[in-house]
Protein backbone atom coordinates (compact mmCIF):
# COMPACT_ATOMS: atom_id res chain seq x y z
CA UNK A 1 0.00 0.00 0.00
CA UNK A 2 2.56 2.73 0.94
CA UNK A 3 5.60 3.40 -0.64
CA UNK A 4 7.13 4.84 2.39
CA UNK A 5 8.83 3.67 5.68
CA UNK A 6 7.13 3.34 8.37
CA UNK A 7 9.89 3.09 11.90
CA UNK A 8 8.05 3.23 15.11
CA UNK A 9 10.24 3.61 18.62
CA UNK A 10 9.26 2.12 21.28
CA UNK A 11 10.19 1.79 25.28
CA UNK A 12 9.14 2.45 29.10
CA UNK A 13 9.53 5.93 30.68
CA UNK A 14 12.57 7.47 30.32
CA UNK A 15 13.95 5.12 27.89
CA UNK A 16 15.45 8.32 25.61
CA UNK A 17 13.17 7.86 22.85
CA UNK A 18 12.78 11.49 22.23
CA UNK A 19 15.94 12.09 22.33
CA UNK A 20 17.19 9.47 20.06
CA UNK A 21 14.34 10.50 17.43
CA UNK A 22 16.06 13.81 17.32
CA UNK A 23 19.38 12.63 16.45
CA UNK A 24 17.76 10.60 14.07
CA UNK A 25 16.12 13.61 12.51
CA UNK A 26 19.28 14.76 12.47
CA UNK A 27 21.22 11.63 10.76
CA UNK A 28 18.59 11.97 7.66
CA UNK A 29 18.95 15.40 7.21
CA UNK A 30 22.53 15.22 6.66
CA UNK A 31 21.45 12.46 4.16
CA UNK A 32 18.82 14.48 2.39
CA UNK A 33 16.10 11.82 3.37
CA UNK A 34 12.75 12.60 3.69
CA UNK A 35 11.31 12.54 6.44
CA UNK A 36 8.28 12.87 9.06
CA UNK A 37 8.37 12.99 13.09
CA UNK A 38 4.94 12.47 15.00
CA UNK A 39 4.22 10.68 18.62
CA UNK A 40 1.27 8.81 19.97
CA UNK A 41 -0.75 9.63 21.29
CA UNK A 42 -0.87 12.52 19.40
CA UNK A 43 0.19 14.08 16.28
CA UNK A 44 -2.55 15.95 15.08
CA UNK A 45 -4.86 18.63 16.72
CA UNK A 46 -8.19 15.95 17.16
CA UNK A 47 -5.46 12.99 18.77
CA UNK A 48 -3.50 15.70 20.92
CA UNK A 49 -6.89 16.47 22.13
CA UNK A 50 -7.56 12.75 23.25
CA UNK A 51 -3.99 12.86 24.32
CA UNK A 52 -4.87 15.46 26.97
CA UNK A 53 -7.10 13.35 28.29
CA UNK A 54 -5.57 10.21 28.91
CA UNK A 55 -1.76 11.55 30.44
CA UNK A 56 -3.72 15.04 32.30
CA UNK A 57 -2.60 13.24 35.94
CA UNK A 58 -6.08 14.82 37.72
CA UNK A 59 -7.40 11.81 35.54
CA UNK A 60 -6.90 8.89 38.19
CA UNK A 61 -10.31 6.98 37.89
CA UNK A 62 -9.38 6.52 34.29
CA UNK A 63 -10.70 2.90 33.83
CA UNK A 64 -8.22 0.81 31.82
CA UNK A 65 -10.42 -0.27 29.03
CA UNK A 66 -11.78 3.15 28.82
CA UNK A 67 -7.97 4.52 28.61
CA UNK A 68 -7.10 1.51 25.67
CA UNK A 69 -10.06 2.57 23.95
CA UNK A 70 -8.53 5.91 24.22
CA UNK A 71 -5.34 5.45 22.73
CA UNK A 72 -7.06 2.99 19.97
CA UNK A 73 -8.80 6.37 18.66
CA UNK A 74 -6.30 8.65 18.61
CA UNK A 75 -4.12 6.05 16.95
CA UNK A 76 -6.81 5.93 13.91
CA UNK A 77 -7.54 9.53 13.40
CA UNK A 78 -3.44 9.53 13.36
CA UNK A 79 -3.44 7.41 10.87
CA UNK A 80 -5.69 8.65 8.63
CA UNK A 81 -5.03 11.97 8.88
CA UNK A 82 -1.25 12.26 9.16
CA UNK A 83 0.98 8.46 8.59
CA UNK A 84 -0.87 7.05 5.38
CA UNK A 85 -0.66 10.03 3.90
CA UNK A 86 2.94 10.75 4.61
CA UNK A 87 4.23 6.97 3.91
CA UNK A 88 1.74 7.38 0.34
CA UNK A 89 4.07 10.59 -0.62
CA UNK A 90 7.03 7.94 0.01
CA UNK A 91 8.41 9.71 3.82
CA UNK A 92 10.35 8.01 6.37
CA UNK A 93 7.78 8.29 8.90
CA UNK A 94 9.07 8.64 12.66
CA UNK A 95 6.67 7.41 15.23
CA UNK A 96 7.24 8.06 19.28
CA UNK A 97 4.79 5.15 20.12
CA UNK A 98 2.41 2.85 18.71
CA UNK A 99 0.60 -0.35 18.60
CA UNK A 100 2.92 -1.79 20.74
CA UNK A 101 2.58 0.80 23.71
CA UNK A 102 -0.90 -0.58 23.63
CA UNK A 103 0.00 -4.59 23.98
CA UNK A 104 2.76 -3.51 26.55
CA UNK A 105 0.79 -0.75 29.23
CA UNK A 106 -3.05 -2.40 28.40
CA UNK A 107 -2.44 -5.48 27.61
CA UNK A 108 0.43 -6.71 29.83
CA UNK A 109 0.54 -4.10 32.80
CA UNK A 110 -2.91 -3.11 32.82
CA UNK A 111 -3.77 -6.66 32.72
CA UNK A 112 -6.37 -6.59 30.05
CA UNK A 113 -4.76 -8.94 27.71
CA UNK A 114 -2.92 -8.99 24.79
CA UNK A 115 -5.04 -10.22 22.37
CA UNK A 116 -7.84 -8.22 23.42
CA UNK A 117 -5.62 -5.37 22.80
CA UNK A 118 -4.52 -6.36 19.56
CA UNK A 119 -7.71 -6.64 18.23
CA UNK A 120 -8.89 -3.25 19.32
CA UNK A 121 -5.81 -2.40 17.70
CA UNK A 122 -6.24 -4.38 14.42
CA UNK A 123 -9.82 -2.90 14.27
CA UNK A 124 -8.25 0.19 14.67
CA UNK A 125 -5.21 0.06 12.80
CA UNK A 126 -6.49 -2.14 9.71
CA UNK A 127 -3.33 -4.36 10.33
CA UNK A 128 -1.07 -1.45 9.00
CA UNK A 129 2.09 -2.52 10.78
CA UNK A 130 5.44 -0.61 10.66
CA UNK A 131 8.58 -1.92 8.71
CA UNK A 132 10.54 -1.99 11.74
CA UNK A 133 10.55 -1.05 15.48
CA UNK A 134 13.09 -0.23 18.08
CA UNK A 135 12.54 -1.06 21.72
CA UNK A 136 14.79 0.70 23.78
CA UNK A 137 15.12 -1.42 27.07
CA UNK A 138 16.02 0.22 30.19
CA UNK A 139 15.47 -0.74 34.30
CA UNK A 140 11.97 1.94 35.19
CA UNK A 141 14.89 2.97 38.03
CA UNK A 142 17.27 4.28 35.38
CA UNK A 143 13.85 5.48 33.29
CA UNK A 144 12.77 7.66 36.54
CA UNK A 145 15.86 8.77 37.78
CA UNK A 146 16.03 10.68 34.17
CA UNK A 147 12.89 11.95 34.27
CA UNK A 148 13.62 13.33 38.15
CA UNK A 149 16.96 15.04 36.58
CA UNK A 150 15.04 16.29 33.09
CA UNK A 151 12.63 19.59 34.37
CA UNK A 152 11.53 20.11 31.29
CA UNK A 153 9.84 16.85 30.29
CA UNK A 154 5.71 17.04 31.16
CA UNK A 155 4.83 15.07 34.41
CA UNK A 156 2.02 12.58 32.76
CA UNK A 157 -0.62 10.02 34.39
CA UNK A 158 1.73 7.29 33.71
CA UNK A 159 4.37 8.81 35.82
CA UNK A 160 2.13 8.56 38.90
CA UNK A 161 2.20 5.07 38.48
CA UNK A 162 4.19 2.13 40.80
CA UNK A 163 7.42 0.51 39.77
CA UNK A 164 5.68 -3.18 40.01
CA UNK A 165 3.43 -1.43 37.09
CA UNK A 166 6.41 -0.07 35.01
CA UNK A 167 8.00 -3.71 35.47
CA UNK A 168 5.42 -5.09 33.89
CA UNK A 169 5.26 -2.92 31.27
CA UNK A 170 8.80 -3.75 30.62
CA UNK A 171 8.66 -7.03 30.85
CA UNK A 172 5.52 -7.12 28.56
CA UNK A 173 7.85 -5.32 25.72
CA UNK A 174 10.15 -8.24 26.40
CA UNK A 175 7.79 -10.12 25.25
CA UNK A 176 6.85 -8.75 22.17
CA UNK A 177 10.62 -8.47 21.55
CA UNK A 178 10.66 -12.23 22.22
CA UNK A 179 7.93 -13.19 19.83
CA UNK A 180 8.86 -10.54 16.54
CA UNK A 181 12.38 -10.60 17.06
CA UNK A 182 12.17 -9.72 13.07
CA UNK A 183 10.51 -6.74 13.75
CA UNK A 184 11.19 -5.54 17.06
CA UNK A 185 15.02 -4.58 17.52
CA UNK A 186 15.81 -4.26 20.95
CA UNK A 187 18.61 -2.15 22.31
CA UNK A 188 20.44 -1.05 25.93
CA UNK A 189 19.04 2.22 26.40
CA UNK A 190 20.80 2.12 29.87
CA UNK A 191 24.81 2.69 27.73
CA UNK A 192 25.70 6.24 26.70
CA UNK A 193 23.95 8.49 24.61
CA UNK A 194 26.33 8.21 21.53
CA UNK A 195 26.29 3.75 21.88
CA UNK A 196 22.73 3.68 21.88
CA UNK A 197 22.25 6.15 18.61
CA UNK A 198 25.27 3.62 17.02
CA UNK A 199 22.84 0.91 18.14
CA UNK A 200 19.71 2.47 16.36
CA UNK A 201 21.50 3.27 13.34
CA UNK A 202 23.20 -0.41 13.07
CA UNK A 203 19.44 -1.66 13.33
CA UNK A 204 18.24 0.71 10.64
CA UNK A 205 20.47 -0.35 8.14
CA UNK A 206 18.11 -3.13 7.09
CA UNK A 207 15.17 -0.88 5.76
CA UNK A 208 17.79 2.53 5.15
CA UNK A 209 20.07 0.62 2.69
CA UNK A 210 18.50 1.22 -0.31
CA UNK A 211 17.30 5.00 0.17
Amino acid sequence: MSKGIFITLEGGEGSGKTTMIARLSNYLEERNISYLVTREPGGIEIAEKIRSIILDPEHTAMDARTEALLYAAARRQHLVEKVIPALEEGLIVLCDRFVDSSLAYQGYARGIGVEEIRSINLFATEDITPNVTIYFDVDPEIGFARIAANQEREVNRLDLENRLFHDKVRAGYLKLVENEPERIKMIDASLSPDEVFCSLIANLECVLKDI
